[in-house]
């Protein structure tokens, strides 16, 4: 982190910030302060000719509301129609664009090749303007540009031989997870997914290239990068190499939920805790959010009504919880037995396997437990913890030695 800039002012200015990693990535930049600022359309001429900031961030939907108030743009910014870096220099005001710059360390992140091939970009804001500039200043063979009027069943039918796939919406982002833009079945040539957003850390579009194998990659790098980009004309200083690819790895190790499954009575509630407070970091359990959510207790349900209701109740628990980030989550024993429940988990988590020997587990209060062996609850379920795992941990028996090995696989992993 780049020292000697207590004294500037900085931030974000956009209407709707609560889910912005921003902060989190700048403060691994530099020592400027940095706030997030959420204004009102009609705030926004008013703040731009305020001097409450020395330079700023800015993000949808106010990319080209501050161009009239500005100065002076830059020609990367003119050619996009967009600004979302603003510098107060000299008395006058100052506009660029860093996403250009952004989306291109993102390609190269990816390791996707797009000379040559055709594209189907999803979006004509903004981030389309600049993905598509990218885009053809890398050589893209053929670039075809998908607006929310055209994206329809008789246009993507023209165009099953595109090679790259770029979402530029917001079809998808956090709150609204678990859509996608498109259908990647549709493309059976398709050898690289693109989606510039970067919360949830895999969106539905990203999911679905991942169960096919298809090359892909999220907006963090290019958020990352772009502040990189921001920071020097914030400061005038030059960024420290290497810093995109730390500060990325260190965001997605902040800002991934840690998820434990395992048998009924491993203890995942107990290492969860240890571990949420070693990572300061909110700690959810799966089975005490069902209760406040519906005022009734698992075993209540299942009771009732069945097991097959409960898992009906319990994925929609599942899904808000998924939705969060920086967290740490424990799961009922069984979630893992409905295979709908691996995308809200694996979309923005890392899933640890909690393995214990079946004598040491509890069944206190555990109905499916009581009613069946460990055994054959075990045999039922062990090949979908495994699908379901991304780090397999065994207990040692001793919750905080446990709880320490799995944050160190949690690094390796990271590292990797």
């Amino acid at each position: 982190m780049k020292q000697g800039y207590k004294n500037m002012k900085c931030g974000l200015l956009g209407e709707h910030l609560g889910h912005s990693f921003s902060p989190q990535i700048h403060s691994q930049l530099a020592d400027y302060s940095y706030e997030l600022v959420e204004l009102a359309p009609e705030e926004v001429g008013p703040f731009v000719k305020s001097d409450k900031l020395d330079a700023y961030n800015v993000t949808i939907p106010y990319k080209k509301t501050v161009m009239p108030f500005l100065d002076v743009i830059s020609p990367e910014a003119q050619a996009i129609g967009a600004v979302n870096t603003v510098v107060r220099r000299d008395g006058k005001l100052y506009g660029y664009n860093t996403d250009y710059f952004g989306f291109n360390y993102m390609i190269d992140a990816s390791g996707i090749e797009v000379k040559g091939k055709k594209a189907l970009v999803f979006g004509t804001g903004g981030a389309s303007v600049t993905v598509c500039a990218v885009l053809r200043d890398r050589g893209i063979g053929e670039l075809v540009v998908i607006s929310i009027e055209d994206n329809t069943p008789e246009t993507l039918a023209k165009h099953p031989d595109a090679d790259i796939i770029a979402n530029a919406t917001p079809v998808g982002m956090y709150p609204n997870n678990g859509n996608a833009p498109v259908d990647l079945s549709l493309f059976p040539n398709c050898s690289g997914v693109l989606d510039v957003i970067y919360n949830p850390s895999k969106t539905k579009l990203l999911l679905d290239a991942e169960s096919r194998g298809i090359p892909h990659i999220n907006g963090l790098p290019m958020l990352v990068a772009q502040a990189a980009k921001a920071f020097e004309f914030f400061t005038g200083d030059s960024c420290e190499e290497g810093a995109c690819d730390r500060i990325t790895c260190s965001i997605e190790l902040q800002t991934k939920n840690v998820i434990l499954i395992g048998m009924p009575g491993c203890g995942k509630s107990t290492v969860g805790k240890l571990i949420a407070k070693m990572l300061d970091r909110p700690f959810f359990d799966a089975d005490e959010e069902f209760i406040k959510t519906f005022n009734v207790t698992p075993a209540e349900v299942i009771g009732a009504q069945g097991e097959e209701k409960f898992r009906q109740m319990e994925h929609e628990v599942t899904e808000m919880l998924g939705k969060l980030s920086g967290t740490v989550i424990s799961c009922g024993g069984g979630v893992v037995t409905r295979e709908y429940n691996y995308a809200p988990l694996h979309q923005n988590g890392t899933i640890i396997f909690l393995e214990r020997e079946l004598a040491n587990l509890s069944t206190k209060g555990r109905p499916l437990s009581q009613a069946n062996s460990l055994q054959s609850l075990y045999d039922a379920r062990i090949d979908a913890y495994c699908r379901f795992a991304d780090i397999r941990v065994a207990s040692t028996e001793i919750p905080q030695k446990t709880a320490e090995l799995m944050i160190s696989r949690l690094t390796e992993v990271n590292e990797e």
